[in-house]
């Protein structure tokens, strides 16, 4: 387990929000806001790997882009290594991109078809170093090698090689200027199972050997157990937990985190027989119309009145485990005594066999 004792934060994001604007009529009027990312805070340790977690379109991988100022964020703050990225001028920002990377979800995307392994691999030396031709191709061929690619290959195009392969070029482009950060979104998802732990296991070596720190996007919560030291849950744009890995598998604490984890199935058939599935009903709020109070109040099978006026915030209630909940609220149960029962209506769970 990752011990943060004296190992200093490398990444601090505090309030970070990313709207995007909603337009109407002939002269394109802002009318609202789509809130991918609202209000978000946490901290990422020197040589630590935090998972972030939650369903498709909740705002996980606008934060990564966010973080890295991929997207020009709405507000908050992020300092990586002492340095505040938000605040930063375009020529600041260039000498501080080799620090932050990023490995992409789809390899057949983000990677230009019409140039060369070699080509793709060496662009980020190119913009940022003045190596010689035949540096760049000492180092092209080292960083082949780092991630386990045959070094014969480095005149052919992404078309040529499978998933798992293109994902390889991806993440050697990405360690190309010896970055202390990576944001990996979803680097997993695009991959056969079978090529998903080859890739995750090439994390997990390079981490150790180069002492790389990760912000790890995925929706698979069993690949965030393996390689996860710490974990977020977020819904609709907000963190509502972060806890030690092996913490939150064994009790997780907000209602939205039990149902999600209940979903992944037991590899013990007679654990599998006895588990209880929380199946939530209702659909996710959008984004650009949050409910009042708590996002997850629509769907939560414990909700209380105060839940659906007041918004609850991200508190510490044990040594490291933070929980945005009104469960865990000491003035909540006072607040919410006269009506603080589960509600009866449509949102509740149902009990799975």
């Amino acid at each position: 387990m990752f011990d943060t004792a004296g190992v200093k934060p490398l990444i601090e994001v505090k309030g970070l929000k990313m709207y995007f604007p909603i337009t109407a009529g002939v002269f394109r009027s802002h009318v609202g806001d789509v809130k991918a990312v609202d209000d978000v805070s946490f901290t990422i340790f020197e040589g630590e790997t935090l998972g972030l977690v939650g369903e498709s379109g909740c705002g996980k991988s606008t934060c990564g882009r966010a973080i890295l100022r991929l997207y020009e964020p709405t507000a908050g703050s992020v300092v990586i290594d002492g340095q505040d990225v938000l605040g930063a001028d375009q020529g600041l920002l260039r000498r501080m991109r080799p620090k932050m990377q990023m490995v992409f979800q789809d390899p057949q995307a983000s990677l230009n078809p019409r140039m060369t392994v070699a080509a793709i691999i060496g662009e980020p030396l190119d913009e940022h170093t003045t190596l010689s031709k035949a540096e760049k191709l000492a180092r092209i061929y080292e960083l082949m090698d780092q991630v386990g690619l045959n070094r014969d290959f480095a005149n052919r195009y992404p078309h040529e090689f499978s998933g798992g392969q293109r994902q390889r070029i991806g993440i050697a482009r990405a360690l190309a200027l010896n970055p202390k950060f990576i944001v990996c979104d979803e680097p997993i998802a695009a991959l056969d199972v079978s090529i998903q732990a080859q890739v995750v296991n090439l994390l997990e070596e390079l981490q150790d050997r180069l002492g790389l720190t990760y912000l790890f996007i995925s929706h698979d919560l069993s690949m965030v157990r393996h390689i996860a030291d710490r974990v977020a849950v977020m819904y609709l744009g907000q963190i509502i937990e972060l806890s030690p890995r092996d913490a939150i598998y064994a009790e997780p604490l907000h209602p939205y985190t039990q149902a999600l984890l209940s979903a992944v199935p037991e590899p013990d058939p007679e654990a599998e027989k006895t588990r209880r599935r929380i199946i939530l009903t209702g659909d996710v709020p959008s984004p650009a119309n949050p409910p009042k109070g708590c996002n997850f109040c629509t769907r939560c099978p414990k909700v209380m009145d105060i839940c659906r006026v007041e918004e609850p915030r991200l508190t510490e209630i044990r040594p490291g485990r933070f929980v945005s909940c009104h469960l865990y609220d000491e003035t909540a149960g006072a607040t919410a005594a006269p009506g603080a029962t589960p509600s009866n209506n449509n949102t509740a769970i149902q009990q799975g066999e």
